[in-house]
């Protein structure tokens, strides 16, 4: 399993293809018809071999920052094995952010390299992506006039027995650069080091329990980088997987029952589809043990739908976390749906669990300032609503070339030693040391008698059957902002039926004082959401659309 010796998330790759060099790594689909191509550990370790000497022929070496853009099949794989195996440094970016953020983005990560197919290089020239830092290209497919030179033709000359020696990178050495989201602004680029990678393996095996020889369905293609780490196989579902939401739910089932899966990872939005369609058609699926989703909270009718598809002892985890760090908490399926559903409905907040062992949590004084230096007197008392910050070897200690969003991040603890990374998410503790997530810092609404903080004020008008979900947001003047709920309605409602929903939906609002000061209800035919999740709502855009429909 996970050794301490490794500091490259490249060596157990090796490690695996010596101990069980004929067992599958990976499953590729090769088509809509069941069929998948299969890379034993072996394979998979010395085509990276063969890949990561072709990257060096072209310069690029250890520390190179390298833009990846390549579609997740297997050369995604083998270029990003190969990338950490040398000790570059890969930036990985979701392609559905647009091209304005992308050229903002590349240019902020100041690629040296650019490895991408042949639709990436010419939105690269059209766009001036990267023009002033890039010294090399490298096409995976055919090159045409864009210069540089294409993967097959490197590899062409060199044996599929390649050898590669790992870098021995230190523990604080960059590894990645991993874009966040953007659902609160403009994506930033997260530093990732080596020690990053092997403490989020590490608390994920212990966290889960995952043991070698399971079978993993990662629908979000980086997470089938740490199976050789934590022993498992991966199998790769045919989706897109800028579009998790879309996903045709029949891909998802039939390679769980065809490989027997043993775990999955899902974002909210393709869990709720995946559930939606198990309990239209009954289907069952007996061989998982755990589920993974994350990204956004999940709805305790989303959970309870997917776990009708579980066997009794097998549950959905939703660990709470970030790209700057994950997993910061965790709380079962189980424990969600038998006791805190319904502090929830009531407006309590979501319960995302305690902290993962080594992860060091508190909850500090709401503020929008740079924090330089941690003190004792920041923290909150017990049950009242801070912003959570955390401490451990999975946290990432800055955002490349954002001095001033590093600042506002990070608060030095000089005296204990580290820092703390502030979430940017609001929360409390309970009298058990449960963390609750109450929303987003920066979505709060403040109002001239009172702040409204986001999950607890939705979850109140999301027990009404007909809304699928829900967005507080404020319209105003920032001095005397007014609280307005956005809602998207279930599937199937017609828009006659809307007065009547309005109508009800005020009726809740009053039986709550969380809500009573929120007297405006808008319908939202479909929520504008992230491209990686499909489930972090875009409430600033949702409050500009707010204030035109009030207007």
């Amino acid at each position: 399993m996970i050794s301490d010796k490794p500091t490259n998330i490249a060596a157990y790759l090796p490690q695996m293809a010596h101990q069980q060099p004929e067992t599958p790594a990976i499953f590729i689909p090769t088509s809509q018809n069941k069929q998948y191509q299969q890379y034993s550990f072996l394979r998979l370790d010395q085509e990276s071999n063969r890949v990561a000497r072709a990257l060096i022929s072209v310069g690029i070496k250890r520390g190179v920052r390298t833009a990846l853009m390549v579609k997740p099949g297997i050369d995604f794989f083998v270029l990003t094995f190969a990338l950490f195996k040398i000790g570059a440094v890969p930036i990985l970016i979701d392609p559905g952010i647009g091209v304005k953020n992308l050229k903002l983005c590349l240019a902020e990560a100041e690629p040296e390299a650019f490895i991408g197919i042949p639709q990436a290089q010419l939105a690269r020239l059209l766009f001036g992506w990267g023009k002033t830092t890039l010294k090399m290209t490298l096409t995976v497919g055919r090159k045409l006039f864009w210069g540089g030179t294409s993967l097959a033709e490197l590899t062409a000359a060199l044996p599929p027995d390649c050898d590669f020696p790992v870098a021995a990178t230190a523990t604080d050495e960059m590894a990645a650069i991993l874009f966040t989201s953007g659902s609160t602004g403009v994506p930033k680029g997260v530093v990732y080091t080596h020690g990053n990678f092997l403490a989020q393996v590490h608390q994920l095996q212990k966290t889960y329990n995952i043991c070698p020889g399971e079978i993993d369905l990662p629908t979000f293609p980086l997470f089938a980088l740490f199976a050789p780490a934590l022993g498992m196989t991966s199998v790769i579902p045919v989706m897109d997987f800028t579009r998790p939401g879309a996903v045709a739910p029949q891909n998802i089932i039939q390679p769980i029952q065809q490989f027997n899966i043993t775990t999955m990872f899902g974002s909210p939005a393709l869990i709720n589809r995946v559930g939606r369609y198990g309990a239209e058609h009954g289907i069952k699926l007996p061989s998982l043990k755990r589920a993974i989703s994350a990204g956004a909270p999940v709805a305790a009718p989303v959970l309870e739908r997917f776990c009708e598809m579980l066997n009794a002892e097998a549950q959905i985890f939703t660990p709470y976390g970030a790209t700057e760090s994950l997993p910061v908490c965790s709380i079962g399926s189980q424990e969600i749906l038998a006791e805190t559903r319904e502090y929830t409905d009531r407006g309590k907040g979501v319960c995302v669990g305690h902290a993962v062992p080594d992860i060091e949590l508190k909850i500090i004084q709401i503020s929008d300032a740079a924090i330089e230096c941690w003190d004792d007197s920041l923290t909150v008392a017990e049950g009242d609503i801070g912003e959570i910050i955390v401490k451990g070897p999975q946290v990432t200690g800055s955002y490349y070339n954002r001095p001033k969003s590093t600042a506002l991040a990070k608060i030095d603890d000089r005296h204990n030693g580290g820092f703390f990374h502030r979430m940017g998410d609001l929360g409390y503790r309970d009298r058990k040391g449960r963390v609750w997530f109450c929303g987003r810092k920066a979505h709060r609404v403040i109002c001239p008698d009172r702040t409204l903080y986001t999950i607890p004020c939705e979850a109140i008008f999301n027990t009404h059957p007909k809304v699928f979900r829900s967005a507080l947001v404020g319209v105003g003047q920032a001095d005397n902002r007014l609280p307005v709920i956005c809602v998207e309605l279930e599937q199937g409602v017609r828009k006659s039926e809307q007065p009547q929903l309005q109508a009800e939906l005020l009726k809740i609002a009053q039986g709550h004082d969380l809500t009573r000061t929120i007297g405006h209800i808008l319908f939202h035919p479909a929520f504008p959401v992230d491209i990686r999740h499909n489930a972090k709502i875009f409430r600033e855009k949702l409050a500009v659309w707010a204030q035109g429909q009030l207007s």
